[in-house]
């Protein structure tokens, strides 16, 4: 397989992805903030540590009952101005056979006794070498890659970081992310923590078991970070937010963490861009299979809102 990069729909921002490549992922200057949008900020970890096996930790309880996330922090400012996609495929192209391959019940209503806590469900996964990952707003599990046969869970998406306090352990709000960095054959798993003081929340593995151990990390917020996207590439792992603080939609946020102190366990920090109000929505490219990108290739980031 070789590497891809999402297009990015819009000039506007070309130059703050390359500046995110370009950015050290070290102490430095934050001159950021509401009165200067766009300029780099660094943003130190809250705690790292090293979680004992997920297949030991204890099950952290479904706080609560069935709930409804609000869908209103996701709608676009107002004034949105329709565009047309420039890379939008407008013709058919063959038909190609395709063969079904294994077939198996995810996370979800049936899955010994489990029941769905909460709406939307914002259903992700990820396949890795053996097993595949699949995490439904609050509850993720594992899988056999090779028989769908349940290897692990599901449990609360916080029981990830059990033992880890703050934030990360104390809450469980939903909007997961699962991906599987395929070149170093490690898993990203991500929660961001949506009740002040806002928080971003990471584990990598330590190898390529899902129930395995984790390097764990937490990543403060300004804002309330909504609807995070998270990419893998070779400099780092980069992730999007849209950022609101009350009702009021502030802004896209970008990120770049540090990815190699993350698969060695290491302190790391993170480079952050926020966007202004009038950009609404990044997705980060990612890297699919072994092939790294030429070098110095920049991740992309596309645009999926813009006002004027």
């Amino acid at each position: 397989m070789t590497s891809k990069t999402t297009s990015l729909s819009a000039g506007i921002l070309l130059a703050t992805c390359l500046a995110l490549l370009s950015a050290p992922l070290a102490a430095g200057q934050d001159d950021s903030g509401p009165d200067n949008p766009g300029q780099p900020e660094v943003i130190y970890e809250l705690h790292h540590d090293v979680s004992p096996p997920l297949r030991d930790i204890e099950p952290l309880p479904e706080t609560g009952g069935p709930r409804v996330i609000p869908l209103g922090r996701r709608q676009p400012p107002a004034a949105v101005v329709p565009q047309l996609d420039p890379v939008l495929q407008e013709s058919a192209g063959p038909f190609v056979g395709t063969t079904p391959g294994l077939n198996f019940l995810g996370v979800g209503v049936g899955l010994d006794n489990f029941t769905v806590g909460s709406a939307p469900p914002d259903t992700n996964g990820a396949v890795g070498a053996t097993q595949f990952v699949q995490w439904v707003n609050v509850s993720f599990a594992v899988f056999s890659k090779t028989t769908g046969a349940l290897v692990h869970g599901p449990v609360a998406g916080n029981t990830l970081w059990s033992g880890f306090g703050g934030q990360c352990q104390a809450h469980n709000d939903g909007d997961p992310i699962a991906q599987y960095d395929k070149a170093a054959g490690r898993w990203v798993l991500a929660q961001p923590v949506f009740e002040s003081p806002f928080v971003y929340c990471i584990a990598v593995s330590t190898t390529s078991d899902a129930t395995g151990t984790y390097h764990r990390y937490a990543f403060s917020m300004p804002n309330f970070p909504d609807y995070p996207k998270l990419g893998v590439w070779p400099d780092a792992y980069y992730a999007s937010f849209n950022m609101f603080s009350g009702n009021s939609f502030v802004g896209a946020r970008a990120c770049a963490f540090n990815r190699s102190a993350m698969l060695a366990g290491t302190a790391a920090t993170a480079i952050c861009f926020q966007q202004s109000s009038a950009v609404f929505s990044l997705l980060p490219s990612d890297l699919d299979g072994t092939t790294a990108p030429p070098t110095g290739c920049p991740n992309f980031y596309s645009i999926s809102k813009l006002t004027r």
